[in-house]
């Protein structure tokens, strides 16, 4: 059975200004979500992990199949009004917050569409919350915040206008997030940068 909404992603508007991007909420199917948090991989510090670096139960492989399955791709594509199906994916996980993060970034131009998948339960924080803002100067000059629960997705085209990040927050803050690339050269690099920087954690004594 699909985890994933598809209908409810096809069905949800795109917003095109500043940059284009959609939130869906219980984008996971709520009778798979439980499920697939339990086996989501128990990550002890900062940082973001190539999921290939971590260990997790089959409900979350069966995820991360279908996150980047053609089917998938395709309706993304559609949706942003690119070609998906081929281009290189690269998926990556975040299971705690520092300080230093949130950022304001637009992503690199390596990325096409990057897209967040949330599994935090009934986010109360102040901090932590993506916002989607209308330039790079001021976290509180947003178009939309998102808390970061369960189930719910983010997803925008990259651009040189798409400004996003959050307040300060440190503690478990869980997701995966899916990046179509532009190429794999491209894939490989970010992923080696988030191994390295894996390690290095390991070494300063995060585990």
């Amino acid at each position: 059975m699909a985890q994933l909404d598809l209908e409810a992603f096809r069905a949800t508007s795109l917003t095109r200004e500043p940059f284009s991007y959609l939130v869906v909420k219980n984008f996971i199917r709520p009778e798979a979500a439980a499920k697939i948090t339990k086996d989501f991989p128990e990550i002890a510090y900062p940082g973001l992990l190539p999921v290939e670096a971590t260990q997790y139960g089959p409900e979350f492989r069966a995820l991360i199949e279908e996150l980047t399955s053609q089917p998938v791709a395709k309706a993304f594509g559609e949706k942003f009004g690119l070609e998906l199906i081929g281009q290189p994916v690269m998926v990556t996980l975040r299971g705690r917050c520092q300080e230093k993060d949130g950022r304001i970034h637009t992503d690199s131009e390596a990325k096409l569409v990057t897209a967040l998948l949330y599994f935090n339960e009934d986010w109360e924080a102040g901090g932590g919350r993506l916002r989607l803002l209308r330039g790079p100067d001021d976290l509180n000059d947003m178009i939309a915040e998102v808390p970061p629960n369960m189930g719910t997705l983010v997803a925008f085209r990259r651009s040189d206008k798409s400004f996003h990040g959050h307040e300060p927050y440190v503690g478990v803050r869980r997701y995966v997030m899916i990046n179509w690339m532009a190429n794999s050269f491209a894939a490989q690099r970010e992923i080696m940068r988030h191994k390295i920087s894996a390690q290095a954690k390991k070494v300063l004594n995060y585990v």
